[in-house]
């Protein structure tokens, strides 16, 4: 695979210009369509689709890379070229009426609101956000609905021939995660910047503090462009507040939805979650703000309803939401993101956590809706933990935080839908290694294990423990597990974890006949019998979205279609 092609990849949605830091593009002014377009023979979604990933830096390359890392400066410069090699200028995204999100946690889910929001009041809206769940064409939206097969066809085969055209040997560009020299911060002049929920993710890129993540996201800023923050630990907090003060970037803390809910009735939100309520109420003042500027031709100006003090920032508006508005936030739909589908005795909960701030507010959702449950009279109920992590992410840490859960079974599998997928050009990822993804689930599950003898031997001061018996998967070595290891599996892949976990009891998710082997393991085999006389089974699938988006596609066959 040649560099160039490598890079290719980078620059197919530099018109969305982001990923990542999830960016929300409004009123754009080129009159795109989600409806299908005629486009030339033979240039099918999938097509594209395959085309798209033999662009993907492969997991050898990619490690070259982290090593031989240069001057991250030069990523934005290199951008710019591949941006007119595309057929555009920065100065035509200039002319886009941007809002730019960045975080940790929380920033799609601010966008949504946000769109959902601007599109109340009968505006035209794009949105673009990365990941994608279950097909790469979610990533770019327009009012509210993925772009359709035929136009991201369409637009893919056209950028693909112009740079396949104007090929040179440059530096390699990356898409990245948002921040200061991110690919994507080469937007120049939104109307307004929002920093959603920091915390510590994605260290090796960003930095192995909060604070240096901090200063790597507060790179958004732009001078005279009114950012907003929620409210943040006071190191990070601190740096952004620097970060803004430098470039003459107004911030602003956003007030809590408490405070604008106050005076009026309660504020509903289409998201579930306390920690939903800090993202709605960011969505609220970037969307108020995009109104305000707009109605002021760009110019108009932020009044705090709070000075600020010392360390602390000025407050933003506190005002009371419109009809709209209101309409907007209760409307949201934001996919993978503390769902619940609830299927005959099967209730799935998903949410694609996968830092410890977003693991704790997902455990929090889970118990809380578990509390609100009605309990069934006719048999016993089964908690189910399905989990997989990925990248420099602490898998100890984030299973320690879903231990209180109190799962009966916690079963483990890579972010493969099937075993092959070839046929599934919208969930390859060639970035890492079949070996790489499951082994990484085999230390998940001993991490798991270690954690239930953990709390199995309480006392410091007894005996310790005897070592683990060995990983107890599917995947290898059938062998009766360690005692404290008896309610974890692994899987081969997702549909095969969905199977057990289902016992045919879904009545959408109804695959073919199970393979061979899958209740072999004597965990898996008395397992079944448990699940299948369940008189309800609560499942939460946690820990990465791209696992949430396999688990999507075989549970919503409509998504793919």
């Amino acid at each position: 695979m040649s560099r160039a092609r490598n890079h290719l990849r980078a620059a197919l949605f530099l018109a969305a210009a982001s990923a990542r830091g999830v960016t929300t593009q409004v009123a754009a002014q080129r009159g795109l369509s989600a409806w299908p377009v005629p486009q030339e023979p033979s240039m099918e979604y999938q097509d594209a689709v395959r085309m798209l990933n033999t662009l993907q830096t492969n997991a050898g390359y990619l490690e070259q890379v982290k090593r031989q890392r240069g001057d991250p400066q030069t990523q934005l410069e290199a951008m710019e070229l591949y941006l007119a090699r595309s057929g555009l200028q920065v100065e035509d995204l200039d002319q886009l009426n941007i809002i730019h999100v960045t975080g940790t946690k929380g920033k799609g889910s601010t966008c949504a609101f946000t769109e959902c929001i601007l599109r109340s009041y009968g505006l035209k809206t794009g949105f673009f956000s990365s990941p994608h769940l279950v097909q790469v064409r979610e990533r770019i939206r327009i009012n509210g609905q993925p772009i359709s097969p035929e136009l991201f066809t369409k637009y893919f085969w056209r950028l693909y021939h112009r740079l396949e055209e104007t090929k040179v040997d440059l530096a390699v560009v990356e898409v990245g995660i948002g921040g200061a020299y991110d690919c994507t911060n080469i937007i120049r002049k939104p109307v307004v910047c929002g920093v959603s929920s920091l915390g510590i993710d994605h260290t090796s890129l960003l930095g192995d503090t909060v604070e240096k993540i901090a200063w790597q996201k507060g790179g958004i800023f732009k001078q005279g462009v009114p950012a907003f923050t929620v409210l943040q630990p006071e190191g990070p907090l601190a740096v952004l507040r620097d970060r803004a003060q430098q470039i003459s970037c107004p911030l602003y803390l956003c007030p809590t939805l408490e405070a604008l809910e106050e005076g009026g009735p309660p504020l509903a939100l289409g998201l579930d979650g306390e920690h939903q309520r800090s993202n709605a109420a960011l969505a609220l003042q970037l969307a108020h703000c995009w109104l305000q500027r707009q109605d002021h031709h760009g110019a108009g100006e932020v009044k705090a309803s709070r000075p600020g003090l010392l360390w602390q920032l000025p407050l933003a508006p506190v005002f009371q939401p419109t009809s709209h508005m209101r309409l907007g936030l209760r409307n949201t739909e934001w996919l993978g993101r503390t769902q619940v589908l609830r299927r005959g005795p099967l209730t799935w909960y998903l949410d694609g956590a996968h830092t410890p701030s977003s693991v704790q507010a997902c455990v929090r959702w889970f118990r809380q809706a578990l509390q609100g449950r009605e309990r069934p009279s006719g048999g016993p109920e089964v908690r189910v933990l399905l989990f997989n992590a990925t990248g420099d992410r602490d898998p100890a840490a984030l299973l320690k935080l879903l231990q209180p859960c109190q799962f009966d079974y916690a079963v483990f599998c890579p972010n493969l839908t099937e075993v092959s997928s070839t046929g599934n050009a919208d969930q390859q990822n060639f970035t890492v290694t079949l070996d790489q993804v499951l082994l990484r689930c085999l230390e998940h599950q001993q991490h798991w294990n270690h954690l239930d003898e953990e709390q199995a031997s309480p006392d410091l001061w007894s005996a310790p423990s005897p070592e683990p018996a060995g990983p107890t998967s599917l995947l290898l070595a059938p062998h009766p597990p360690h005692t404290c290891s008896a309610s974890s599996l692994v899987f081969s892949c997702i549909s095969h974890a969905l199977q057990w976990i289902s016992q045919g009891r879904d009545p959408v998710f109804q695959p073919p006949t199970p393979p061979k082997g899958l209740l072999t393991h004597p965990v898996a085999h008395s397992g079944a019998s448990v699940l299948h006389e369940a008189a309800a089974i609560h499942v939460l699938v946690t820990g990465s979205l791209h696992l949430v988006g396999g688990v999507l596609k075989l549970l919503e066959p409509a998504l793919s279609q």
